[in-house]
């Protein structure tokens, strides 16, 4: 049986249509209700949902051969996994952004408010910038409003939500979109299986771009 962490949302429901196109449908799996896990024995893979931030977490333990996680959530947290392939989907951006009247003093220490500590600190460590990392984990916007902080890194979408409020992107860090992952055993005892979904999706991808 193959296992897949899906991660709960609408990300979650375009990662399983791709799964369900390569030829591992499963009943149930779209259908609204408060049940988490859902197998297909006569196609030999079973799926279920877990947080978005949690789907790492199954997949480098075992729990799950193959997940679905954002770029984001494999930076920050480094999980021992296998990156197999950027499904090119979930795409936004992390971002750096301030107030629009911010003006940067490169004689003082930047305060950075951020959820996701560790790319901020990656971030600046490359630009040789000391820096204060106050970890947010709500609404990291109100921190340079509320003059907790210089600036945020923070996901962008769309970027209504920082014009609303007054700020502005002053540099993007990385792009980001989900990526197929596998855990390294997984990928190792039940190889032919994830290559094939793998070439399947990857000419899922490519047809859409």
């Amino acid at each position: 049986m193959l296992n897949v962490a899906l991660p709960k949302g609408r990300l979650g429901e375009r990662v399983y249509s791709m799964f369900a196109r390569a030829g591992l449908e499963c009943g149930g799996v779209l259908e609204p209700g408060r049940r988490l896990i859902f197998e297909n024995p006569r196609k030999g893979v079973r799926y279920f949902w877990v947080k978005p931030s949690d789907v790492a977490i199954y997949v480098e333990r075992g729990a799950a051969d193959l997940g679905a996680a954002g770029k984001d959530i494999l930076l920050e947290n480094e999980p021992d996994v296998y990156e197999l392939l950027d499904l090119h989907t979930g795409a936004c951006r992390m971002a750096v952004a301030a107030r629009a009247d911010f003006r940067d003093n490169p004689d003082r220490t930047l305060r950075v408010a951020s959820k996701f500590v560790h790319i901020a600190q990656n971030y600046y460590a490359a630009k040789g910038r000391d820096i204060d990392i106050i970890r947010i984990n709500g609404s990291v916007e109100l921190a340079p409003i509320l003059g907790l902080s210089d600036v945020i890194v923070d996901i962008v979408e769309t970027g209504t939500t920082l014009k609303e409020n007054n700020l502005r992107v002053l540099d993007t860090v990385v792009s980001i979109s989900a990526r197929l992952i596998a855990n390294k055993a997984s990928f190792k005892f039940k190889n032919g299986q994830i290559l094939e979904i793998m070439r399947a999706m990857t000419a899922m991808t490519e047809a859409e771009q």
